[in-house]
């Protein structure tokens, strides 16, 4: 990711981060908390204070020795970096449990992301209202992209159509998905891809309940010692 003047660039996993920082500073600003200091926030992100302030370095953010940071200011450049202090359109295409479950999910809305329009193939679905929004036929994701300017498209489909919607997705001008199908889906450079799969998710915590904490190894420590061997 660039800055506005794109003079620097912050890594991809640094960007990742910062929305689990992000929600840490809201947790924080509720409790009425003014400033916090690297090692609390560290604590809260379930990473090492190094990192978080190698990470906020990124934004100018550099903190005050023996006070830490101001929350609602970090809050402020933090939601400006993630481009959170803007509204963005986001379709939803797949209306079925989990389609129906994100469309009515106030969160988005909390943080800048407007569902602007629901899209399904299936035409007994049509015309009925999820949300307070109509259903839609894929035959039109190309016109609601363009007509109510989406940004965003989330992919909720069966496995077997993800990669049809993402095409469609692409063909119609968006250019960031986000990907909830159990499926590998692959887009053209320059479109931005992002996947959640729950399976996975389960698989790793699978991997912490079968394996004691003396296991895990931080990742920062295991560079350090590769470097030294």
């Amino acid at each position: 990711m660039a800055d506005r003047a794109g003079q620097r660039r912050i890594p991809e996993a640094t960007v990742a981060r910062l929305p689990i920082y992000s929600r840490a500073l809201l947790e924080t600003a509720e409790a009425g908390v003014g400033t916090i200091s690297s090692e609390r926030l560290a604590a809260l992100a379930g990473v090492n204070a190094a990192k978080v302030r190698k990470d906020l370095s990124y934004l100018g953010s550099y903190g005050t020795r023996g006070v830490g940071y101001e929350v609602d200011h970090l809050v402020h450049e933090i939601s400006r970096e993630l481009g959170l202090t803007q509204d963005w359109p986001v379709v939803i295409v797949g209306i079925g449990n989990l389609g129906h479950a994100l469309a009515n999910y106030r969160g988005f809305g909390a943080r800048g992301f407007r569902v602007a329009a629901l899209v399904d193939a299936d035409p007994t679905k049509l015309e009925r209202k999820v949300a307070g929004l109509r259903v839609e036929g894929l035959d039109a994701l190309a016109d609601v992209v363009a007509q109510r300017d989406v940004s965003i498209g989330i992919i909720a489909t069966p496995a077997s159509a993800a990669q049809e919607v993402a095409d469609l997705l692409v063909e119609a001008g968006v250019r960031s998905i986000l990907n909830f199908a159990p499926a590998v889906v692959s887009v053209p450079e320059g479109v931005s891809l992002r996947k959640v799969d729950l399976a996975i998710e389960l698989q790793i915590l699978s991997f912490y309940q079968s394996h004691p904490p003396d296991r895990l190894v931080d990742e920062s420590t295991e560079t350090v010692r590769e470097a030294q061997g």
